[in-house]
């Protein structure tokens, strides 16, 4: 599932929900949302384990910019969104980016 983005219609801010699919967290028991709107801060934005197995977090994002990001499962393994709006080359790997 793509990145859900609602923009409000009050201020500038993008409600951006993040999904990572059961087969994507691969078992995983956490994860984490990581990127430039929390300073990359692996604890700042834990996500919501599902009952399916997928893992979900909805954040407010300024609108009219770009932001990359990964996710952390389990502490240890980083992944990247399978459906993000594009992919940055970032020191030997790529990060995923949402437009908001």
């Amino acid at each position: 599932m793509p990145i859900k983005k609602q923009q409000l219609k009050t201020k500038p801010v993008c409600k951006a929900t993040f999904k990572i699919s059961k087969e994507a967290a691969q078992g995983a028991q956490t994860a984490q949302l990581a990127g430039e709107f929390n300073d990359w801060d692996i604890q700042a934005t834990p996500m919501k384990r599902n009952k399916d197995g997928s893992f979900t977090v909805t954040v407010n994002l300024e609108s009219g910019k770009e932001y990359q990001f990964r996710y952390l499962l389990d502490g240890e393994r980083w992944e990247n969104d399978w459906e993000a709006d594009k992919y940055v080359p970032a020191g030997g790997h790529d990060n995923s980016v949402v437009v908001t």
